[in-house]
């Protein structure tokens, strides 16, 4: 099987998560700057199969979409121009901010760690993931 990868998209920095191979764990992958996404893509669907992408589409506690929501369909069609082999969905990613920093002050991380802006991007695709896989299973 082939894996399923989640991204968490910034302004500045894009976390990334991916399935293993049977679609069963989700692990963070990487948080890289946003400028770098496409090029670190293209290098890790050469290495790697990929069935889907799954793109946390950002949302207002209250449904409406967030000021990033417009940043993120362009994504989502450059995505699916660029790899037509790869189904590309969108995922809502309400709250995955906050419940990331909630579980890195739950892990008993120092408080060095929980400064790490990029920590909290790489768990938010993490959850992101987790919660389409969930919802996805047969």
């Amino acid at each position: 099987m082939a894996r399923v990868l989640s991204i968490d998209y910034g302004t500045k920095r894009t976390g990334l998560a991916v399935t293993d191979p049977l679609q069963i764990i989700a692990n963070g992958l990487d948080t890289i700057p946003t400028g770098e996404l496409f090029s670190f893509l293209e290098n890790y669907l050469g290495m790697e199969e990929v069935s889907t992408i799954v793109v946390g589409e950002p949302f207002y506690p209250d449904g409406n979409p967030a000021q990033l929501h417009h940043q993120v369909v362009g994504l989502v069609r450059k995505l699916k121009k660029l790899y037509p082999a790869v189904e590309v969905v969108t995922w809502d990613e309400r709250f995955t901010s906050v419940d990331a920093k909630a579980i890195i002050l739950q892990s008993g991380a120092k408080r060095k760690k929980r400064r790490e802006k990029g920590l909290v991007d790489k768990i938010a695709a993490v959850l992101i993931l987790q919660d389409y896989l969930e919802q996805n299973r047969y």
